[in-house]
């Protein structure tokens, strides 16, 4: 008879200010428990009402991460899947809007047999159902949830009341880890712990005391800020932990071990390890790497999410940056990103020239006609110069648009997502998809999660993944139209991988006797890259950039 797993949960909640570093803390407690020979999986609670992260614009909340059963999520579920190097399903994602629904259509099945269904308690139980059906699923021994939000918040207060419903029913199954943030105001020039002593009884406000503070700031916490915290806000001064920036975020797993969090929390939880110290040795030498390697390698990106300024690039396109920093620290290059927005490629021709400097371009995802003209000129440009380049789902799909225009001579060929009109539509919608905008049916209605492919014989994908067939994650409504497809491949376009039915174009490339690397891939390669096991796509991109100046 199979012994039961004692559940152990983990909640990390923050203070203070919004992006404090919530995910990263949860993604290296995750890691640095796994290091100690502790089965993990790590949740994400979002606050908002949408359903799932797929309704929403990049530049409103970052990259939508997809997971391999489709659901469409919070970017932190990247981190998560990066640093465990596994595969989490929807179990692990939740919002408001989805425990809502959840509770809303028990309701309507009469699954409260009649009762008044009120929000606390029924809406909190059904966030601790989901929470333990998650742990069970993973047949996790500890499960860390990340609650969106700041404590004090009006929206994030019945994930809260979740928390202290489990703890008040079994405390020494519950650790509560708070993550609040230390300003130096410059003119002061001191280090105040009053806005954390501030967010700590907004906290107990909830009936919820923090087990653990992380304790974030521009610099390491001295002894004296570490008093205070711990007696303004009823902690033990061991239980404050020193979160200085870092270089990166791949060094908080090893800052924290620093201070031997992983022992507090098995301490805290009276949980058995199965190593006395963290392994972490492959770790640590993907992080020395990270500051090592100094010779350089310069992508650029060709992007669209420009509207509210640079910061937003790295959370539209998150995946895909660190998808491109594993494979060159692979290679031994040290990746510099430079942001290109595709709309001053679109009138100014001469702006063209200055794509030569870089080692590689990448043309990703995205949607809508918006700068697509310029995407359009660019990726002519470094198809004719030779330059490596690498499409990413609507990236693949701008570059048969391109060749089909300027290799297949098919004038104004187009995309139906920027043109209906279009007289070749070589990028068309799919059938189902159709019907389910004309209802519009937009929510979690895409192609989307893993689906299989076929790759070719003697191809570059073949040589790349070395199997016939592989899994990868896809999120698109428009497809190549398959009735273009002899004419393209008369003209020397490749269609490499293909879905195993023939419907969908999953890969696309040129020959290297045409072009080093023009390869494109319907699906995102870059949702399935972790920091110890790059993706061979991006890998060989990075490889062909490496020596493209040279040749």
């Amino acid at each position: 008879m199979a012994v039961k797993t004692e559940r152990k949960y983990i909640f990390v909640v923050g203070g203070v200010i919004s992006g404090v570093g919530k995910g990263i803390t949860t993604s290296s407690v995750a890691k640095i428990l796994q290091s100690r020979g502790i089965s993990v999986t790590a949740i994400k609670a979002d606050p908002y009402l949408n359903v799932d992260a797929g309704t929403m614009n990049p530049t409103e909340h970052g990259e939508v991460f997809v997971l391999d059963d489709g659901n469409e999520t919070d970017q932190d579920m990247g981190n998560y899947e990066r640093f465990l190097d596994t595969t989490l399903s929807r179990l692990n994602y939740m919002t408001s809007g989805c425990v809502y629904q959840e509770v809303i259509k028990k309701e309507r099945n009469l699954e409260y047999k009649g009762k008044c269904v009120q929000i606390v308690p029924y809406v909190p139980y059904e966030i601790i159902r989901r929470i333990e059906r998650a742990a069970e699923k993973s047949d996790a021994k500890v499960t860390i949830i990340e609650v969106g939000g700041t404590a004090g918040e009006y929206e994030n207060v019945l994930f809260l009341e979740a928390i202290r419903l489990m703890k008040t029913k079994k405390p020494e199954d519950i650790a509560v880890v708070m993550v609040t943030y230390l300003p130096v105001p410059s003119k002061v020039g001191e280090m105040k712990t009053k806005p954390t002593q501030h967010a700590v009884r907004a906290l107990n406000s909830t009936g919820i005391q923090p087990d653990i503070i992380i304790a974030r700031s521009e610099k390491p916490l001295d002894k004296k800020r570490k008093e205070k915290i711990a007696t303004f806000c009823n902690i033990n001064i061991k239980n404050v932990i020193s979160a200085p920036d870092v270089e990166s975020i791949y060094d908080v797993p090893l800052n924290f071990e620093k201070d031997k969090l992983s022992d507090t929390l098995l301490g805290f939880l009276k949980i058995e390890k199965k190593y006395d110290t963290a392994n972490l040795k492959e770790w640590k030498i993907f992080v020395t790497k990270t500051k090592s390697v100094k010779k350089e390698i310069n992508i650029a990106v060709v992007g669209k999410y420009f509207n509210t300024g640079d910061f937003v690039l790295s959370d539209s396109y998150l995946s895909i940056i660190e998808a491109v920093k594993y494979s060159a620290y692979s290679q031994n290059r040290k990746p510099v990103i430079h942001w290109l927005s595709a709309s001053e490629f679109s009138d100014n021709k001469k702006n063209l020239q200055k794509l030569k400097k870089f080692d590689g371009i990448i043309v990703p995802g995205g949607f809508g006609e918006r700068a697509i003209e310029g995407k359009l000129n660019v990726i002519r440009f470094v198809r004719e110069h030779k330059i490596p380049c690498l499409g990413i789902c609507y990236g693949m799909q701008l570059m048969v648009v391109e060749f089909a225009r300027n290799m297949a001579m098919l004038t104004d060929a187009n995309t139906t997502e920027v043109d209906k009109k279009t007289p070749y539509a070589v990028v068309d919608i799919m059938l189902e998809q159709e019907k389910k905008l004309e209802n519009k049916n937009y929510g979690g209605s895409m192609r989307l999660g893993a689906h299989k492919a076929k790759l070719k014989n003697e191809t570059i994908a073949r040589k790349i993944y070395g199997r016939e067939e592989i899994s990868e994650r896809h999120r698109h409504r428009y497809e190549v139209n398959s009735e273009y497809i002899e004419v393209l491949e008369k003209k020397g376009l490749i269609f490499s991988g293909v879905s195993p039915n023939g419907m969908f174009m999953e890969i696309m490339e040129l020959s290297k006797k045409e072009h080093p690397f023009f390869f494109g891939t319907q699906f995102h390669p870059e949702f399935l890259a972790r920091p110890l096991n790059p993706h061979p796509v991006f890998t060989e991109f990075v490889k062909i950039a490496k020596s493209y100046k040279k040749e």
